[in-house]
């Protein structure tokens, strides 16, 4: 009977558990999982991600190695080897990696290439926090402690007792220089490995190692040779050895900084971020500055695990693009010029692609941290001198990949939420030099710009890949910078050709079908036409994801497919139908296909971005009750924090920029637009505070997994009715007040005076 009844207090006691909310987080780093989307594979991304061990943008990041150096998948949760911890840049397995070196403990036999080195590890003996990493080596039998600052680290390696303890340090190949000074303890280097390019001839991350620990043994290595001669190697694979006798539980600790300048910056960088710290007082000081990076959003009321994954997906939205930029010794701002080679003043950034993160992660900035895209925008300013073009995707140059012009998106969502003080007139110039003029390479200014500006669109047959795709991103991003222009006070004979412009989505409207569809020169549509073929006309998805990409005129798209009911019935098809697919284009099916089929989502393909905002689109033909069912179903079928926690590629922040929004209960579906549209809030409270001292409360109380819907909305103690929420009101203040319910509210919402913007609607 005893037994039974502690049985059965045991199951209540788990239900209890399960079922309980969170209240008030004192110390959100501790609710991140840097593991979250690490479970992934080139054919299946659960993320795509590494655990980042750095600070909120910093120069630097830091990760363990479990793949081969130069693999873009640097770590895979389902490896159990560790090749080396490397710093790193890398903005995605996609893009790979830039200015990376590695270090490693080994004992017993020197053993330095990579294969050797490895050493088993299981993550039962690995902790890992944004601030702070550790994993023990059972090869070595040495555990590898890290913590990071903005362009520097301490690593802390506990040895056993051994007169054959190591540290390796791996400069990579494609060329590379290592020298070692016993004198003082220390290992200087540098790198000009990249994957993107070209880069000017004298890129270099120059890094400088000190160690707290007289050398026994001084060694360099070139390839898989020991040299046992020079204590200084230039090569194109280089390396270093350096040795110790070391007594059982002995720590060693390592100072490292790098620059993308000199030797010398390197050296000013680690005295100023590292000074006389020990390894404790720099992680204490990480973790504070991730606990203030992340007081600005505060969750309470929502289970363990949403908490969990809403501090996890909001660690990821505070990394790219990352600072390029360093601080000399007279305390100036300067950079290395990934364009023209040179040491220039100002802001520099990179690590991103605008054609993922316009959409959610850079209006987010907007929203919570403006300080930090006022320096991106004069980093863009940068860019576009140095450069001659605004980047679209930066690694850290032009990346020749991905399509659009979605700076325009980026600059003119930053000064129509409030950017100020920096030249804006500048970049005004950059876009409409963006907007009509092809690049030296694909991915900057306008491919096929010729066409869409004497057609109204980028024909099919002409040879420019991803045509459709292509028209209805510069049809938005013409209204960007449209936007923006007016803005400014630009006349109308400036800005509106870019008005005319925004609309050449409708040439691609098929009546037949409903959908967007390539067309050929003559005007025709390309035939014959699947609506479920991948590529082709179409970027990474297929004609039901980039119907929906009228972000600046949601109503006009709706007009088109023949009114409001018939646009929710479209809505409603692409969760309906089965998730099948045509991948002829690819040759094969592409990772996002499978992420797609195997989601249970039909045709909603979350993983990749193209139709991450479709679900908001109810609330623009009065059906807003469909999207707070299906916001709050993404939420909680797609994203979890564990290491298969994504859909899909994390991509740079977005997709869980897409996640902290939702949470909030609204998104920006139209960047450039002062304007949310409102979905549904996952938690029972939010407490978001503004970077000017305001805050914005957002009181869900009856919130709970059946209670999905808004059933009343007030703001500010007023009844609300709109489908949308201002930009320039919450920067006010503002206290958000939703009733919820299992029940749907049909009549709430469904006029169109509550209908967010539409440029075809909107009061010109």
């Amino acid at each position: 009977m005893i037994k039974k009844l502690l049985t059965t207090a045991l199951i209540f006691t788990a239900l209890g558990v399960s079922a309980q909310t969170v209240g008030k987080i004192t110390d959100p780093v501790e609710w991140i999982n840097p593991l979250m989307g690490t479970q992934s594979k080139p054919d299946l991304s659960n993320g795509n991600t590494y655990p980042a061990i750095a600070v909120p943008w910093g120069m630097n990041f830091w990760t363990p190695q479990t793949g081969k150096m130069g693999n873009g998948w640097a770590y895979q949760y389902d490896q159990d080897k560790i090749r080396g911890f490397k710093q790193t840049h890398q903005p995605s397995p996609w893009m790979n990696d830039y200015g990376q070196f590695a270090i490693m403990p080994v004992t017993g036999k020197l053993k330095f290439t990579e294969d050797d080195r490895a050493s088993w590890f299981t993550h039962k003996a690995e902790i890992a926090k944004p601030y702070y990493y550790s994993v023990y080596l059972a090869d070595a039998n040495v555990t590898t402690e890290i913590t990071p600052t903005e362009r520097a680290a301490q690593f802390r390696f506990t040895f056993p007792k051994t007169d054959s303890a190591f540290v390796v340090v791996d400069a990579l190949n494609k060329g590379s220089y290592i020298k070692i000074i016993p004198q003082e303890r220390k290992i200087i280097g540098y790198t000009t490995k990249y994957a993107r390019g070209p880069l000017p001839s004298n890129f270099k991350n120059y890094f400088v190692i000190y160690f707290d620990k007289a050398f026994t043994l001084t060694k360099t290595w070139s390839g898989n040779k020991l040299n046992n001669e020079d204590l200084e190697l230039q090569s194109d694979h280089t390396g270093a050895v350096i040795g110790f006798k070391t007594t059982n539980g002995e720590k060693v600790n390592a100072k490292v900084a790098s620059s993308f300048i000199s030797f010398e910056q390197a050296e000013i960088s680690l005295k100023r971020e590292l000074a006389n710290d020990a390894f404790d007082v720099t992680k204490a000081k990480a973790k504070a500055i991730w606990n203030k990076t992340l007081s600005r959003i505060s969750v309470e009321g929502g289970t363990v695990d949403q908490t969990r994954t809403f501090y996890s997906s909001f660690y990821r939205t505070l990394f790219f693009p990352n600072k390029l930029y360093e601080i000399d010794a007279n305390n100036k701002i300067v950079h290395w010029s990934p364009y023209n080679g040179k040491t220039l003043p100002g802001y520099m950034f990179a690590g991103t692609g605008f054609w993922d993160t316009f959409r959610a992660l850079y209006p987010f900035l907007n929203l919570v941290y403006p300080s930090i895209n006022k320096e991106m925008q004069e980093g863009l300013i940068n860019d576009y001198k140095e450069g001659g073009w605004l980047p679209e995707w930066s690694s850290p140059g032009y990346a020749n990949i991905m399509i659009g012009n979605n700076s325009a998106s980026v600059v003119a969502d930053a000064y129509i939420k409030g950017m100020r003080g920096y030249d804006i007139e500048k970049l005004w110039e950059a876009l409409k030099h963006g907007a009509n003029n092809e690049g030296p390479i694909d991915a900057v200014g306008r491919s096929g710009v010729k066409y869409y500006n004497e057609l109204g669109y980028v024909p099919f047959d002409v040879k420019v890949n991803e045509n459709a795709a292509k028209t209805l991103e510069y049809a938005y991003d013409d209204f960007a910078i449209y936007q923006l222009g007016k803005a400014l006070g630009k006349p109308a004979s400036e800005i509106d050709i870019y008005a005319k412009r925004s609309m050449n989505y409708k040439n691609l409207f098929d009546p037949a079908s409903g959908l967007m569809r390539g067309k050929n020169a003559d005007g025709t549509f390309q035939s014959p036409f699947s609506p479920f073929k991948w590529g082709g006309a179409f970027t990474e998805g297929n004609s039901w994801h980039y119907t929906w990409s009228v972000f600046q005129d949601v109503a006009g798209l709706a007009k088109l497919m023949g009114g409001s009911s018939k646009f929710v019935e479209k809505l409603d098809s692409v969760f309906s139908m089965p998730p099948v697919f045509d991948e002829s284009a690819y040759g094969g099916v592409i990772h996002e296909i499978r992420e797609m089929q195997i989601a249970n989502m039909g045709q909603y393909a979350h993983g990749n971005q193209p139709i991450q905002h479709m679900i908001y689109l109810y609330n623009y033909g009065g059906a807003p009750w469909k999207a707070q069912y299906w916001v709050r179903e993404a939420m909680n079928r797609l994203y979890k924090a564990t290491p298969d926690g994504y859909c899909g590629d994390e991509d740079n922040g977005q997709t869980s920029a897409w996640y902290v929004f939702s949470a909030m209960g609204f998104y920006p579906v139209t960047p450039a637009v002062d304007q949310y549209v409102i979905g549904a809030p996952l938690f029972k409270k939010v407490t978001l505070n503004l970077e000017n001292g305001k805050k914005v409360v957002i009181n869900a109380p009856a919130n709970s997994d059946g209670n999905r819907y808004i059933q009343t909305l007030k703001v500010n103690g007023v009844s609300y009715d709109k489908n949308w929420l201002s930009h320039s009101a919450l920067q006010k203040g503002a206290v958000i007040d939703f009733g919820m319910s299992a029940i749907p509210n049909k009549t709430r919402g469904v006029s169109e005076s509550a209908f967010p913007y539409s440029f075809s609607t909107a009061k010109k």
